[in-house]
């Protein structure tokens, strides 16, 4: 088989962008057949070779997934855990290759979710540039003013910076408090609760209903399918990227 350069066997295998495997390279952190590689541009046999990024095997690349989740409450969205919580990756049974949570939901966090092994799209979804619009629905604690909410929509001051303006909407109440639908394009740490807790009426529930394009459709909470390739192909449009094979 034809040599391939490291940085693209890498984005094949899910691991990385190709711009963020050149790091790892340049890092020190990729070893082939035991030897630590930094210099890029170097070629591997895809075959034989064996990788590793950060002393952990990679897979050989296989065929692109691309899954969509209704993630439950109650699950973690990173790949290991000290807990021993459940994890996404628990719910998908039968899938033949190993995939990835593009960005991540908290583990009380319910909602739409993307999985891949394409790491090229996965860099390019969760770069900011991009600004891919992700979608809410937040119960909180009370009724929150008109004003309140303008502070979201101008962009809210949290503790690692202001956030940027949002789209808000009040769907609805009940007792407990109101129902928003917020939907931002940054991808920080519990944005959405943050955001409300500033304005003093924190979230006791929520869920995320889009990612660009994608909605959730008809799947219930831990079920899950593939997307078609028109899907496939609007996420690359939306990231930017070549045509879909």
């Amino acid at each position: 088989m034809e040599k391939e350069r490291l940085h693209k066997y890498l984005a094949r295998a899910g691991v990385a962008s190709r711009r963020q495997g050149e790091k790892l390279i340049k890092a020190g952190l990729v070893k082939v057949n035991d030897q630590v590689v930094t210099r890029l541009g170097t070629a591997i046999n895809p075959e034989t070779d064996r990788v590793e990024v950060a002393g952990r095997p990679v897979d050989r690349p296989g065929e692109k997934l691309y899954i969509l989740l209704n993630k439950p409450a109650g699950y973690i969205t990173t790949l290991s855990d000290p807990q021993n919580r459940p994890k996404v990756t628990d719910l998908l049974k039968n899938v033949p290759e190993r995939v990835y949570p593009v960005g991540r939901l908290d583990y009380e966090t319910e909602g739409l979710l993307l999985l891949t092994n394409d790491g090229e799209l996965t860099y390019a979804l969760t770069h900011p540039r991009h600004r891919v619009k992700k979608t809410y629905l937040a119960w909180v604690n009370g009724f929150p003013p008109a004003e309140k909410l303008a502070l979201l929509t101008k962009g809210i001051m949290l503790d690692d910076g202001p956030a940027a303006p949002a789209g808000v909407r009040l769907k609805g109440k009940n007792k407990r408090g109101a129902l928003l639908e917020i939907t931002i394009h940054e991808g920080r740490k519990r944005q959405v609760r943050r955001m409300c807790e500033q304005i003093g009426h924190p979230v006791y529930r929520l869920r995320r209903i889009r990612l660009g394009p994608l909605g959730l459709g008809n799947l219930r909470p831990g079920e899950y399918r593939l997307l078609t390739p028109a899907e496939v192909q609007a996420l690359k449009n939306l990231a930017r990227l070549e045509k879909a094979r």
